[in-house]
């Protein structure tokens, strides 16, 4: 299934614009939709090239700029924290929760998605703004690679989660200590939340970005695309 990709603006909830990418399957709807969450490089040619492989799979994805707040239209492939961090630092879940209610409204407003057919997906940064998204939109899935900063901070909106949640973490993440990640299957399992908990234990923060190549893991980027395609079929009742 072929995509078709195009450009955005979103309004958003406190009165900025943010640009989004978006890639359609090029067939009539209505589709499954996905909202993409990037890491700190931005919305660069790998996120844009995850957007593309979920609208060949058939999803409307759109994939929002997180950063359009302090620097509109950023992206980059070389993972310098030195130039990242400033830009990590300013993210706010309240932030998170403002854009992905707009990328949300956007896709079952002028997507031609089904409503009860509405995922979120992200990286790092972006792990931890689906989080949030899970938490403020009725999805009915979501995806956190390695999700860094949802625990301790954000595990007060756990008991609000609407869809149930796949975590991916590196067992190499120095960035995300097993404390964390413990923490955060415990307050799910508390909560009594459908979720999926994975580890892979050989792979370090940003396994899944083949743009770089001393994080990227080839099998488990593999392995977790498909247990992630998986997820979303069940749970978003596709097949």
């Amino acid at each position: 299934m072929t995509a078709n990709a195009t450009r955005v603006t979103l309004e958003v909830g406190d009165g900025t614009q943010m640009q989004a990418y978006v890639s359609r399957p090029d067939s009539p709807g209505p589709h499954p939709g996905i909202i993409v969450f990037q890491e700190a490089m931005g919305v660069n040619s790998q996120l844009r090239g995850v957007a593309d492989r979920y609208a060949q799979l058939g999803f409307v994805a759109i994939a929002p700029e997180l950063f359009h707040r302090i620097e509109p239209g950023f992206e980059t492939n070389e993972l310098n924290m030195d130039v990242l961090m400033p830009f990590i630092r300013k993210m706010t879940a309240d932030n998170f929760a403002l854009d992905a209610a707009a990328a949300y409204k956007w896709l079952t407003t002028e997507g031609e998605v089904a409503l009860d057919k509405v995922a979120a997906m992200g990286f790092c940064m972006g792990g931890r703004a689906a989080f949030v998204a899970n938490s403020v939109v009725p999805l009915a899935a979501a995806i956190s690679y390695y999700g860094s900063g949802i625990a301790p901070a954000l595990l007060d909106r756990v008991p609000k989660l609407h869809g149930a949640h796949l975590f991916f973490w590196g067992g190499r993440d120095k960035g995300i200590p097993p404390v964390q990640r413990r923490a955060v299957a415990d307050a799910m399992r508390e909560a009594g939340k459908k979720f999926v908990d994975v580890e892979f234990s050989d792979c370090d923060h940003v396994f899944f970005n083949q743009t770089v190549p001393a994080r990227y893991n080839e099998a488990a980027a593999k392995q977790s695309w498909a247990l992630g395609i998986a997820f979303l079929q069940e749970n978003l009742g596709i097949h």
